[in-house]
């Protein structure tokens, strides 16, 4: 956290589920903040890349996922999709937040997928890096790799597995948001349901407007069988393969998928105003 901007506000905001962490960081902008969730075993602070070249446009509140490692605490069991679209909204009216857009890498982009399908009313739009059970089911072999990220399993082979998600970057401890992960990974217990894909006629009730960035080389979907389900079925998606990213996306392209989401959220905003 010492490594991202700062913050100008924390808050911890009860939930029927527990208690959210957010945190505020104050951009130039006065339109919708962007929420950003992240991915599994992380919190706010892996989004340290990402964060400076959002913030120069966009007003930005990180949340620690409900259940996940971090500073969120869950005190009640979180027991299916609709329940975690639940917590996420009484969040955000916790916040007095109106309209947002959200921004989720790999799990925190299901979770917005999921709250823009079961509680949309305060959701200007969802932009999705990368998500997992979202419009493709996890490979056998990424289910059974992830195993290792939550087993007692020597240190050496956590770190393979971390960097094979990650497209084979190094996964030492030389970088905090690998040192983040594999410490949640291994002291961390998850104790909610897991994730179901969702059902075409869910994805076909996204009415909010879906921006999908698909890493070809993710290990964690099928790129193709996303990219193709994600096009017939989004009512207003825009579904883009990045040919070199990995699972790893957003720390390989913070610059570039600042500039694409700007567009976006900018492209959003101006149809609500005119």
């Amino acid at each position: 956290m010492a490594e991202l901007p700062p913050y100008s506000e924390s808050l911890d905001v009860a939930t029927s589920f527990g208690t959210v962490r957010a945190y505020r960081f104050d951009g130039p902008s006065d339109g919708p903040p962007v929420v950003l969730l992240p991915g599994r075993n992380a919190s706010t602070s892996m989004w340290r890349t990402n964060i400076p070249p959002l913030l120069a446009r966009r007003t930005l509140i990180g949340l620690d996922l409900l259940g996940e490692a971090g500073m969120s605490v869950q005190d009640k069991p979180i027991g299916d999709a609709a329940e975690e679209a639940q917590w996420l909204d009484e969040t955000l009216a916790g916040l007095g937040l109106v309209r947002v857009h959200l921004l989720g890498v790999s799990i925190g982009g299901w979770t917005a997928a999921n709250a823009a399908i079961h509680k949309p009313a305060r959701i200007a739009s969802v932009a999705l890096l990368d998500p997992v059970m979202t419009f493709a089911p996890a490979p056998p072999k990424a289910v059974a790799a992830s195993l290792a990220l939550f087993l007692p399993v020597p240190q050496p082979l956590r770190r393979r597995v971390l960097s094979w998600i990650s497209g084979g970057a190094d996964a030492d401890d030389s970088l905090p948001e690998a040192q983040l992960i594999s410490a949640a990974a291994k002291s961390f217990v998850i104790d909610k349901a897991m994730p179901k894909v969702f059902t075409d006629d869910q994805l076909r009730s996204l009415q909010r407007p879906t921006l999908a960035l698909i890493a070809v080389r993710s290990v964690m979907l099928d790129a193709a069988r996303a990219l193709a389900r994600a096009r017939r079925l989004l009512p207003q998606g825009q579904v883009e393969l990045w040919p070199d990213a990995s699972h790893a996306i957003n720390g390989e392209y913070p610059d570039e998928i600042a500039a694409r989401a700007h567009r976006f959220w900018d492209d959003v905003d101006m149809k609500v105003t005119t």
